[in-house]
């Protein structure tokens, strides 16, 4: 069966990385379809071998300063845009690790 192209009603592929390493602990369906499901527990820079240093820049920057952050990134599936979002402890504030989402880029 051909895989069909995504579309904007396609979810984007997303991941919960750990510590400042980026440590893959979950990815979502679309996520472990793009990277492979051996990635969960590898250091993202390991792991996400299609994605360039602009990415992993991004993530450090999220983690260092605890603001969300978007960017542009060409994988071999084209364009995308990476959204990255800090995730904090909610008693100290401070940042754990971040998310990620590879989505589309907005049109418009």
């Amino acid at each position: 069966m051909e895989a069909k192209p995504p579309t904007l009603a396609t979810p984007s592929s997303g991941a919960f990385h750990f510590g400042p390493g980026h440590l893959i602990l979950h990815g979502n369906a679309p996520f472990l379809e793009a990277f492979g499901p051996s990635c969960v527990g590898q250091p993202a820079r390991e792991a996400l071998v299609d994605l360039r240093s602009a990415a992993f820049d991004l993530m450090d920057e999220v983690y260092r300063t605890g603001r969300p952050l978007a960017r542009r990134v060409r994988t071999r599936l084209g364009e995308r845009r990476l959204v990255v979002a800090p995730r904090r402890d909610p008693e100290t504030g401070e940042t754990y690790g971040v998310t990620s989402h590879l989505a589309l880029p907005r049109r418009g």
